[in-house]
């Protein structure tokens, strides 16, 4: 159950906390932050700092129904991982402050309790969607957060619009995270001296999605039509490693190549043989 306050900077946020942390969002760096200061929107780096210097208010996202329904669909989300999951999230928009950079915090959708990984629930779009996509478009989110934390798991939770749910754990990756610490610092420099930020434009980590779903490819015309070639195919292709492997046995063990037949067979210092194809006239020319 979470509490009706929570600590934010050594005081209690009270009920209505994201409202309240909207309105001090200047104060520190956030995960969604992280986001724009990795990315490659030299324009949304620039409203960021704006934002972050109190030069201009925050982005009112009120009628932005993409992130509306990220909003209304956070607490589905997190009942759906918890009965699909078998696991429980605690310290639901909980606000966690670095324990070594102060300016660099997070607003946590929550932390699994059985395996201390940050939670992440997210609503995207079906049209164009993949797991590798998703995690690649909140890596830095992720990243910033497992820092934050102290952990170095992560659970990125999406309800797709076409009526899917996935499930990616995403692990803390080292040497991205030292480069976002960089980058991040160079930022809130940028902010406290009023010297504009310069994007890192950082490639983010390709993330390694585990092998979980059963997917049908019988609407794929390409699955269809390599498909039937593995069928037509599988009988020969037994025989031809079954030649191979009998045409080795054949060969004396001092030589060096063998022919006959069309066929060539080489072995390798190693040992290694391999074979080729040739002309039928060259293998009954002769030797020299």
């Amino acid at each position: 159950m979470v509490n009706s306050t929570q600590l934010v900077n050594g005081e209690a946020m009270p009920k209505g906390g994201r409202k309240y942390l909207m309105q001090g969002r200047r104060h520190f760096i956030g995960g969604s932050d992280a986001r724009i200061i990795m990315g490659r929107d030299e324009k949304a780096l620039a409203g960021l700092w704006k934002e972050k210097r109190g030069e201009t208010a925050p982005v009112d996202l009120s009628h932005e129904l993409i992130v509306q329904l990220g909003l209304v669909t956070e607490d589905l989300n997190r009942r759906w991982y918890e009965v699909s999951s078998g696991n429980r999230v605690a310290q639901v928009q909980h606000h966690v402050v670095h324990r070594t950079f102060p300016w660099m915090a997070a607003t946590l959708d929550g932390v699994v309790k059985e395996t201390g990984a940050v939670f992440e629930a997210k609503f995207m779009l079906p049209w164009s969607f993949s797991e590798e996509a998703a995690a690649e478009k909140h890596m830095a989110q992720l990243q910033h957060n497992m820092l934050v934390v102290g952990t170095k798991k992560s659970v990125l939770s999406i309800i797709n619009g076409g009526g899917k749910w996935v499930e990616l754990s995403i692990e803390a990756d080292p040497i991205y995270q030292t480069i976002l610490i960089a980058a991040e610092k160079a930022f809130w420099r940028a902010v406290k001296t009023g010297e504009a930020p310069a994007l890192f434009d950082c490639e983010p980590p390709k993330p390694r999605i585990g092998a979980v779903r059963v997917v049908d490819m019988n609407a794929s015309n390409s699955w269809a039509e390599f498909a039937g070639l593995f069928r037509d195919t599988q009988a020969a292709h037994t025989d031809h490693e079954r030649a191979k492997s009998e045409l080795k046995g054949l060969m004396p063990q001092d030589a060096k190549e063998a022919m006959g037949h069309g066929i060539r067979a080489k072995r390798s210092k190693s040992g290694a043989i391999s074979f080729d194809l040739v002309e039928r006239e060259g293998a009954h020319a002769s030797v020299q």
